[in-house]
C-alpha cells in the first residue's frame, strides 16, 4: 500500500475521532460521536491490516487477523454481558490492557528493530530509545494500577489491595519517589546503553509504582483515578506510536490522553480534590477529624412510599437526583415510568447529574439513556442548581455526598467547597436509601436531618416500583 494513502486514511480516521469526542460531550449527540468513534477504529484497524499484509505478508497477517478474531470476540462478549453497574469496573481493565500493549510493543522493538524498520544494525537511536523507555513506564503503570482499580471497583476479591479503603503507611510518598528516581535512572541508563537488564528492571519499578501509586486512593476518588488511568493510556499508546513512527497511534494516544487529563482535572475541581493529590497517589490527603468522622444518633422523619408518592403527586415541580444506589439496584426503568406517570399529571420532572455521581463519568447518564429517558429533562449541576429553590419535592436516590449541605455550610467539614446539587434548597425532600449508611467521604449528610426531609429506606427499585402504584 502506498504511504501516502496510508497516511491519508490515518488522517481520516483522527479526524473521525475528534469528531467522536466532539459527539460525546452532549447526550443528544452521543449516538453520532459513537458512530464517527466506530467509523474511525474501523479505518484505522483495516490500513494497519492492509499495511501488514503488505509488509509481512503470509504468517505475519494470519497472526493478527486470529489475535484480531480472538479478541474482538472476547470484547463482544464482555460488552453484551457486563451489567451496567459494572461499567466502571470493564473501563479499568480496558485500560489495563492498552497498558499492557504498549509494553509488550516497546519490548518487541528493542528486540527487532530492524522489523520495525529503525535500524538495520539492531542499535537504535536515542530518540527512539527515550520515546520506548517513556512508553513502555507510562504503559506498565497504567496496566498494574488500572489492575488495582478494577479490584477496588469490583469489591469481590479479599485481597487487601482490591478493599475500598485507602492503604496507607509510613514513608509512603518517600518510597514512591524513590522508585520513580530508580526507575528513571535505569532508564537513562538503558537510553545510554540499549541494555536489556536496566530496561527490565525499569519495566518491574513501573509495574510496582502503578500499584503504589492507586493503593492509598480510597473508594471516592475512583471517579477520578478510571478518568486519570485513562488519561495514562492514551499518553503510553502515543509514546509507542513515536516508536512505531505510526501517525495513528500518535494522534489518537494524544487525543485520548488530553482528553483524560482534562477530564480528570475537572472532575477534582468537582470533588473539592487537589489534582496534583490523586496524581501522586494521594499526597497531602487529611483524614477526618473525630469530630466529622464520628456518626451521632439523631432522629430522622421516616415516611413509606405511598407518603413519598402523595407528595409528589401533588407537587407542581420534581427534580430527581440519581446516585450509585440507583444503579446498583437498577432502579432506572422503574424511574422512568414514574417520571412518565408525574409528566402525565402535568408535574414538570428534571433529572440532575453531578459530575462525579456513580463510579464513572458520565455514569448516571449512561443508566438513564439506557431507560429512555428524554434527552430534554436530564440537566448538569450547573444548569440546574439555580432552580432548586423554586422546586416543590426533590427525590434523592441513593446519592450521599453530593448533596450534603455540609459542603456550603461547614467550613471546617473536609468537604468544603466541593460543588454540591443544591438539593436542600428545595420546598421538601425524599430521600432514599438502604440505611443511615454514611457516603463514601464517611460523614454524616445534614440533609437527611432537616425538617423537610423524609427519608425513605430500602432498595430503589422496590421503592421507586411501590411508589409508581401508589401514584393515583
Amino acid at each position: 500500500m502506498n504511504m501516502n494513502l496510508v497516511t491519508l486514511l490515518y488522517l481520516i480516521a483522527s479526524v473521525c475521532f475528534i469528531q467522536a469526542l466532539k459527539g460525546l460531550s452532549h447526550p443528544k449527540n452521543a449516538r453520532r460521536g459513537n458512530l464517527f468513534g466506530m467509523v474511525g477504529m474501523a479505518l484505522a484497524i483495516l490500513t494497519t491490516l492492509a499495511l501488514i499484509a503488505k509488509q509481512a505478508p503470509g504468517a505475519g497477517s494470519a497472526w493478527l487477523l486470529g489475535a484480531l478474531a480472538i479478541g474482538g470476540g472476547l470484547g463482544a462478549l464482555a460488552a453484551a454481558r457486563i451489567e451496567m453497574t459494572k461499567m466502571p469496573e470493564l473501563v479499568a481493565a480496558m485500560h489495563s490492557l492498552v497498558g499492557l500493549a504498549a509494553v509488550c510493543i516497546a519490548y518487541a522493538v528493542v528486540a527487532e528493530p530492524a522489523a520495525f524498520m529503525l535500524s538495520t544494525t539492531g542499535v537504535l537511536p536515542y530518540g527512539n530509545r527515550a520515546e520506548l523507555f517513556i512508553g513502555a513506564c507510562v504503559g506498565a503503570i497504567t496496566f498494574s494500577g488500572s489492575v488495582i482499580a478494577f479490584g477496588k471497583l469490583s469489591g469481590k476479591y479479599r485481597f487487601r489491595l482490591f478493599q475500598g479503603s485507602p492503604i496507607v503507611y509510613a514513608g509512603q510518598h518517600r518510597l514512591n519517589l524513590m522508585l520513580a528516581l530508580t526507575m528513571v535512572g535505569f532508564g537513562s541508563l538503558f537510553l545510554l546503553s540499549q541494555n536489556w537488564l536496566p530496561f527490565i528492571l525499569m519495566t518491574v519499578l513501573a509495574f510496582a509504582l502503578g500499584v503504589l501509586l492507586i493503593i492509598p486512593i480510597g473508594g471516592a476518588d475512583m471517579p477520578v483515578v478510571v478518568s486519570m488511568l485513562n488519561a495514562y493510556s492514551g499518553w503510553a499508546a502515543a509514546g509507542i506510536g513515536f516508536s512505531l513512527n505510526n501517525p495513528m497511534l500518535i494522534i489518537s494516544g494524544a487525543l485520548v490522553g488530553s482528553s483524560g487529563t482534562i477530564l480528570s482535572y475537572i472532575m477534582c475541581r468537582a470533588m473539592n480534590r487537589s489534582f496534583l493529590n490523586v496524581l501522586l497517589g494521594g499526597v497531602g490527603n487529611h483524614p477526618l477529624s473525630a469530630s466529622h468522622a464520628k456518626h451521632i444518633e439523631r432522629p430522622v422523619k421516616v415516611a413509606s412510599a405511598d407518603d413519598a408518592a402523595f407528595m409528589l403527586a401533588n407537587a407542581e415541580s420534581v427534580v430527581i437526583v440519581p446516585g450509585y444506589g440507583l444503579a446498583v439496584a437498577r432502579a432506572q426503568h422503574a424511574l422512568k415510568e414514574l417520571t412518565s406517570k408525574l409528566t402525565a399529571k402535568g408535574i414538570q420532572v428534571r433529572y440532575a447529574i453531578h459530575p462525579v455521581a456513580g463510579r464513572m463519568p458520565g455514569h448516571m447518564n449512561v443508566l438513564l439513556a439506557e431507560a429512555e429517558v428524554p434527552y430534554e429533562q436530564v440537566f448538569e449541576m450547573d444548569e440546574i442548581n439555580a432552580e432548586f429553590g423554586q422546586t416543590d419535592v426533590v427525590l434523592v436516590l441513593g446519592a450521599n455526598d453530593i448533596v450534603n449541605p455540609a459542603a456550603r455550610n461547614d467550613p471546617q467539614s473536609p468537604i468544603s467547597g466541593m460543588p454540591i446539587l443544591d438539593a436542600y434548597r428545595a420546598r421538601a425532600v425524599i430521600v432514599n436509601k438502604r440505611s443511615m449508611a454514611a457516603g463514601y467521604a464517611g460523614l454524616d449528610n445534614e440533609l437527611f436531618y432537616m425538617n423537610k426531609t423524609m427519608m425513605v429506606f430500602g432498595d430503589a427499585k422496590k421503592v421507586v416500583e411501590d411508589i409508581v402504584k401508589a401514584v393515583d
